[in-house]
């Protein structure tokens, strides 16, 4: 799973930082004061959270990894070794990712069911549920055209994930190049127009996590269609 590989890597990463720290003693070195060795510190441990917080390990036993750090540091003989600790690692984050794939999709489920029953929602057969906001004038996109859209992402709990209004930035994108459950709905609005997508996590990312979007997870998002380009096929067929 590419998400456990990478994810081992950043911890990989990290224990080379800290076996690194452990060899050099600098306390009689001269121009090395106790602020730069504080400064340093502090630098190098908010460097080690952000890797394991990257990793997305969830919950730690912190004791545990205190003691680990402080026997790498103290060149004291290891529980496990730098090898068999990735190992362990790359099988929890493999079994992590599958546990929280089963509970969101089930909590996905259970909110799109709600869902299709709502005014103006229409469920596709592919499961994906789709409700126009905003008319638009008619000329709606293939999967080769070119899209100039606005659109905000939530999880289905709210939370939300990306938005261009965020940035201030529309985003041109080629429409079949993105994620199938935007190829599908996109094709039910127009350009000038707004649509709502219920997308279940088949038609999204599936049980691969995506920075904030976890394994399992239904997306919803809001996508203003500002101008839609026509594609080769399409522009070859007009001549």
């Amino acid at each position: 799973m590419k998400t456990a590989l990478k994810s081992t890597s950043i911890i990989a990463i990290a224990l080379l930082v800290i076996t690194s720290c452990a060899g050099g003693k600098t306390e009689n070195l001269p121009g090395i004061t106790k602020g730069m060795k504080d400064s340093v510190s502090y630098a190098v441990g908010a460097s080690l959270g952000s890797m394991v917080q990257q990793a997305d390990l969830g919950e730690l036993n912190m004791s545990e990894v205190y003691k680990a750090i402080e026997d790498v540091l103290a060149d004291k003989k290891l529980k496990v070794d730098l090898t068999t600790s990735n190992q362990i690692i790359t099988t929890f984050i493999t079994k992590r990712q599958e546990a929280l794939s089963v509970q969101n999709t089930e909590a996905a489920k259970k909110f799109l069911e709600e869902n299709k029953d709502k005014e103006g929602v229409i469920e596709l057969e592919s499961g994906l549920q789709y409700k126009i906001l905003a008319e638009g004038n008619g000329v709606k996109p293939s999967p080769v055209d070119t899209i100039e859209v606005h659109y905000k992402g939530t999880l289905i709990d709210g939370t939300q994930f990306d938005s261009s209004y965020d940035r201030d930035e529309t985003a041109t994108l080629i429409l079949n190049k993105f994620i199938p459950g935007w190829v599908e709905g996109m094709q039910y609005v127009s350009e000038g127009g707004k649509i709502q997508l219920f997308i279940p996590s088949e038609l999204a990312y599936g049980n691969q996590a995506a920075g904030n979007i976890k394994p399992g997870s239904a997306l919803i998002f809001e996508v203003e269609l500002i101008s839609v380009k026509k594609g080769p096929e399409v522009e070859e067929e007009e001549k």
